[in-house]
Formats: structure tokens, sequence, C-alpha cells
């Protein structure tokens, strides 16, 4: 067995243009288009790079988008001020800040200060207890990114056994509960978790977000598993791989994600579908779509039109 490759940027570029056709919906409808602020503290590399790369997203699809960048020895009060401005903006759909923070930030509180209406990222308390009832208004974008590709590759999840292998608050939790939500049976593995091989063997939908390069080798998967690989690391010769053993793996599943390629884009893209969402909400209208990606087997129309906006990203300082 050769396991199908499911090619995440095709997903994205789906999902994407199926978001531009909302957005010039809303731009007809109420004379604007979604705004995004994203406030970023420092200037870590890793952050800044994928800022961008949401920013050039937010682009191409017509979000207005704003980065507002402190230093690194702002205080914690202003930033939370920024954030009460922000979300009294009524052109401000969506509110994101880039993690990490500096040590001395009380996480919880500065998450918790972003409306739960605009927390597109999803990491409010409000959209994280939400997950739990199914009725959370943000799902975190790389879960739902992952439910997405599933939904696109017509992969059915009610009664299947699912483990997860990471119980981070970002990805591992809530992936969890989503995948309750469609009626999976799930197992949850952590840093703790003894004999890991012995859940993932049992899996038919395997979830991996432990951040450890080729944890899960293929002797660990069942035969015809769905294998989603979350993980994202870098190597020393610069190689991004991820949790997964990807040539052992690939000749025991029957689907897998590629790293890169896979679920990363997927994440940039549910966090427009999110902004999006958050307009139509705002202004009354009824969502058009909510950013599904058509399944495999129905193409998406040729030639789809996803700019045409203009510069529409400005930086705005604080």
């Amino acid at each position: 067995m050769s396991a199908r490759i499911i090619d995440g940027n095709a997903v994205a570029a789906q999902v994407r243009a199926d978001c531009a056709q909302r957005v010039r919906r809303i731009r007809e409808q109420a004379g604007r288009v979604p705004g995004l602020a994203v406030i970023m503290v420092g200037e870590d590399p890793a952050s800044t790079v994928y800022v961008r790369n949401k920013m050039r997203a937010c682009e191409d699809v017509g979000i207005v988008s704003r980065r507002l960048l402190y230093p690194d020895t702002v205080s914690e009060d202003e930033v939370l001020r920024r954030i009460d401005i922000l979300g009294a903006d009524p052109d401000v759909d969506g509110i994101l800040v880039q993690l990490p923070l500096p040590k001395s930030f009380d996480l919880k509180r500065v998450l918790g200060t972003i409306p739960a209406g605009k927390d597109v990222d999803g990491f409010h308390l409000y959209n994280v207890g939400g997950l739990v009832i199914g009725d959370t208004i943000f799902p975190p974008c790389t879960p739902y990114g992952v439910m997405r590709l599933l939904e696109y590759e017509g992969i059915d999840v009610a009664g299947r056994n699912a483990v997860v292998v990471g119980a981070s608050n970002i990805v591992g939790k809530p992936m969890a509960l989503m995948l309750m939500q469609h009626e999976a049976t799930v197992a949850v593995c952590h840093a703790k978790t003894r004999d890991l091989a012995q859940f993932t063997q049992l899996a038919d939908i395997l979830v991996v977000a432990a951040g450890c390069p080729n944890l899960i080798t293929g002797a660990m998967v069942k035969e015809g598993a769905v294998v989603i690989d979350v993980g994202i690391n870098r190597l020393a010769d610069g190689r991004l791989v991820g949790d997964c053993d990807f040539d052992g793996v690939r000749k025991r599943a029957s689907y897998l994600t590629p790293v890169p390629g896979g679920v990363g884009p997927m994440t940039v893209t549910m966090l427009l579908v999110n902004t999006i969402n958050s307009a139509e909400r705002a202004l009354g209208l009824v969502p058009a779509g909510g950013g599904a990606a058509k399944p495999r087997n129905e193409s998406a129309a040729d030639g789809a039109d996803v700019t045409g906006f203009g510069p529409i990203a400005e930086e705005v300082s604080p």
C-alpha cells in the first residue's frame, strides 16, 4: 500500500477562492471589506515570517490587514489598551495576538481581553469552552483546517477510532473535541503516555501534533489508517520535517499529509475563513458557504480570480 498524499496547498487554494468571492459579496452589500488586526510584540524571526504570510494571505482574498508591532519592552497594559481599542473598532472583525509573547506577559489575561466575537484564532476561553458543547464562535485554525482536509477527501469520521498525539491547548485538545463532535471515538496521547504504539496502532485516524521529528514510524501505524501530520520541525541540516517518518508511514497509511504542504497552508486559510465569518456576523449577512472546500471529486471553477483588490495590507504604528 502507498498512501494518497493530501495536498494541503490545493485545498487551501480552493477555500481561498471561495473566501475571495465572499469578500466581494460583503463589499457589494455592506460597502466595506473584512478587517484583521495582528499584534506582534518583539521581532522573533519565526513570528515575523508567520505574520507576513498571514498578511499576504489577507491581501490575496481582499481582507484589510493591519500589523501593530511593539518592542519587547512594551508593557502588558499598553498592549491590553490597544486590544480594547481594536475591540471597539467596527472596521476590525478579527484580532490576533501573535505568539509567543514575552515571558513577563500573562498570556491568559491577554487572550482573555480579546472580545470572543473577534477572537479569530479561537484561543479565547469562551471559544475553547464552546468546543465542549459544539457552540464555539471560532474554532482554532489548525484543527479546523484538519477537519476541512478530511472533509475534502471524503473521509468519514463517525464511528472511527481516532488518536490524537499531543495535548496542547492550541491543537491537541481542540482537535480531540472536534473529532468527538463528528462522532469519532477519541483517545489523546501526551508526554506521559506509556507505550505510545499500543494506541497509535488502533487508530483509523491518527493526528500527530507533538513537535517531535519522526516520532511516529511505519510500524506504529495501522494498515490503511488516515494519518494527519501537524508537526513542523527544522532539522540541523535545514530541512523541514513532520512528526512522522514520512517514507515509513506512507507504506502503511491510506492517506497522509506531507510536511510542508499539508496542514500548514490550511491553518492560515482557516484564519481567513474565521475573519470573514466574523464580518458577516457583525454586518448581519447570511454566511455564503462558510469557506468549505468542495470534495475532491468536485473541482473548483477554473481560473477563479482571488486577487484584484490592490494593496490593502498596512503597518500601523502603535
